[in-house]
């Protein structure tokens, strides 16, 4: 793991960084969605996550987003790291945050991101529910991952 980076807030002037970000991330760990899917998704994440969440980040030494976390208060509703910065603890730092700070207890994964699942089974969260259909209605399976008491 590398050191503690800070956490700050996402800006407005952020959020084109952070949708790069998103679909790096997403092309690395959801093998499962289409190109189609990915560009469908791409502005729904931005005006449903981005711009209407309160979004949390950690930045690399030149300023820029190299992974953020958006959270609707008891759930992360977004958690995404650039690639090239994966497995250095930036995601483990931001869940932490997010259950210390923010209050956070809950999670919805994709079924099918194994690595996603392995993260926060990993981190402490236990399987509650399984839906059919993602939050915008599309066939990709959720777990619904809760902190247990």
């Amino acid at each position: 793991m590398t050191s503690q980076h800070q956490i700050t807030a996402v800006t407005p002037a952020d959020y084109p960084r952070a949708l790069e970000v998103w679909e790096s991330s997403v092309r690395a760990t959801h093998g499962f969605l289409t190109e189609a899917d990915i560009q469908s998704l791409k502005p729904l994440v931005y005006d449903h996550c981005l711009t209407r969440m309160p979004l949390f980040c950690v930045r690399d030494d030149t300023e820029t987003v190299i992974g953020f976390l958006g959270v609707d208060s008891p759930k992360i509703e977004a958690l995404f790291i650039d690639p090239d910065w994966r497995g250095k603890g930036l995601g483990r730092q931001l869940v932490e945050y997010a259950i210390k700070d923010l209050d956070v207890e809950l999670v919805d994964v994709n079924e099918q991101n194994e690595q996603a699942v392995g993260f926060y089974l990993h981190l402490g969260f236990e399987v509650a529910l399984r839906s059919k259909r993602d939050g915008f209605g599309k066939p990709f399976p959720l777990l619904h991952l809760k902190l247990p008491g």
